[in-house]
């Protein structure tokens, strides 16, 4: 497996370990699974509901409705899933995956949209799954879209094989990766931390910092306590307390977590 060096704000190298080919796609087939037992499921669900509707003409905006609500979460599946599970899918997570921003930490909204919206692999999935339920036949428009879906899909092949951080179009442009992790996931593996009520922050120098640098800064923190890498969290600790001119006698390790419960607690006053 190779390995992506990235180096964060702090001009502090943080080394990733690229997703395999084969576990993307692995990810990919379980996502694909999920969306076409929902698809089947939604159809399935609207055929039971316009037959008990009856099929006159003025159930027809109802049921056009009904359809766009049942078809919204097959569209949205991705972005829905990698927003509120932290760069996962159910596909991404089985398969030990999650998408991370260039400097290693989690990525904007933005990002999660950019990504979600240029999904060229999906393409040809969501064109097969609409046609089949109505038989192909001889529409030319059918087989120009297929032929479309694959060659985009055959662009998202060759860039991931190729480019240098294992990336897609969509990464690309969102300016994102897919990393391997080992480590159980979780929601709130993120920047954010739980801080009790009665919390006093050491260091309000910390909100001189932006979002990308508490990012960075998870990531260093987070990439230290991994590999017991006591080096890497001194440097990081050095070069903040340099930056935001604080005198700390906390050890590296937890003048870092310091720094993060403040900016978390200060940020949500």
């Amino acid at each position: 497996m190779s390995a992506i060096r990235v180096t964060t704000n702090f001009n502090i190298d943080l080394e990733f370990t690229a997703a395999p080919f084969h576990r993307r796609m692995l990810a990919w087939l379980a996502d694909v699974v999920v969306l076409i037992v929902y698809a089947l499921v939604a159809a399935k669900t609207l055929e039971l509901l316009t037959r008990r509707n009856g099929s006159s003409n003025s159930s027809g905006e109802g049921t056009w409705a009904l359809m766009m609500v049942l078809l919204l979460p097959f569209l949205t599946y991705h972005l829905i899933c990698e927003v509120l599970l932290n760069g996962q899918s159910v596909g991404k997570r089985l398969a030990g995956l999650k998408v991370v921003n260039e400097d290693g930490g989690r990525p904007g909204l933005g990002q999660f949209i950019i990504r979600w919206l240029i999904r060229t692999s999906d393409y040809m999935v969501i064109v097969i799954a609409i046609y089949a339920p109505i038989g192909f036949g001889g529409d030319a428009r059918f087989f120009w879209q297929v032929a479309a879906a694959f060659g985009l899909l055959v662009t998202d092949i060759i860039l991931v094989n190729t480019s240098q951080k294992g990336q897609r179009l969509g990464d690309m442009l969102a300016h994102t990766m897919v990393i391997r992790t080992v480590q159980e996931e979780d929601i709130n593996n993120t920047i954010f931390l739980h801080v009790n009520e009665g919390y006093r922050p050491l260091f309000p120098q910390v909100m001189a910092l932006s979002d990308r640098d508490i990012n960075a800064l998870k990531g260093i923190l987070d990439a230290a306590i991994k590999h017991s890498d006591y080096n890497l969290a001194d440097r990081a600790a050095t070069k903040i307390k340099n930056h935001l001119k604080i005198d700390s006698q906390l050890s590296p390790y937890d003048f870092l977590e310091v720094l993060l419960k403040d900016y978390n607690y200060l940020s949500a006053r």
